[in-house]
């Protein structure tokens, strides 16, 4: 029985003017991924990550941190397929006075708790986009997103050998995706999963011919290991 593992990225620069790139925090998260596959005793037989700097980063960050990579570097792939929905374009098709970085600013800056503000204009958004009454505004509506993550796992199985352990470094939206898949998760629920993901977060698949099923689900034991509540975030 074979193993896939899809990481979530580390936190990314959200309020920087380029989001797609790690923040100090995400850094040291996937460092400590790496830390513990060491720790652990893991093994890496092939690496694929979305082609999002961010995905890169985490995988680069994590593989530094992990001695095993000098001895036997595994194989690294990029695959479009595990990339995020585009959440910028999501946001503004609800909010497009969002478009103008200063009437963002603003609207954050006159709010008790910004991020919590942020979040709640999000979620409508993503709401707006997966409830199907407006697939023409999306370059990507959620049904076409949907199907490109579960292509991209189906490619993965179709290359992954017998008893290979398999990393990817990807989004929430991807993870989020294959589980709604493997637990027949309703559209109007999967992104109450999405929210609860943690960034370096590992999600375990087992897969045998014809079949895949959820081992566990964002797991950041290398975190809480840190002993430190500061490592763990959520954006």
């Amino acid at each position: 029985m074979g193993a896939i593992y899809l990481v979530r990225h580390g936190q990314a620069s959200f309020g920087a003017a380029d989001y797609d790139q790690l923040s100090e925090l995400g850094a040291r998260q996937a460092t400590l991924l790496g830390q513990w596959l060491a720790q652990t005793g893991q093994d890496i037989s092939l690496l694929v990550t979305g082609s999002h700097r961010r995905h890169r980063q985490s995988c680069d960050a994590c593989l530094a941190a992990w001695p095993q990579a000098a001895e036997r570097a595994p194989q690294v792939l990029q695959d479009p397929g595990f990339d995020e929905f585009d959440h910028r374009q999501v946001l503004l098709r609800l909010m497009p006075e969002f478009a103008d970085p200063a009437v963002l600013a603003a609207y954050l800056a006159r709010q008790e708790h910004p991020a919590r503000a942020f979040q709640k204009v999000f979620a409508r958004a993503v709401a707006r986009w997966v409830d199907g009454q407006h697939d023409g505004d999306y370059s990507e509506p959620w049904p076409l997103f949907k199907a490109r993550c579960q292509a991209a796992l189906a490619g993965l199985l179709e290359q992954a050998g017998k008893g290979q352990s398999v990393w990817v470094f990807t989004s929430g939206g991807p993870v989020s995706v294959i589980c709604q898949q493997l637990l027949a998760i309703p559209d109007r629920q999967i992104f109450e999963l999405n929210w609860a993901l943690v960034n370096t977060g590992v999600t375990k698949l087992l897969h045998s011919p014809g079949r895949v099923s959820l081992s566990y689900m964002n797991s950041y034991a290398h975190l809480e290991g840190a002993r430190d509540p500061g490592l763990v975030s959520y954006r």
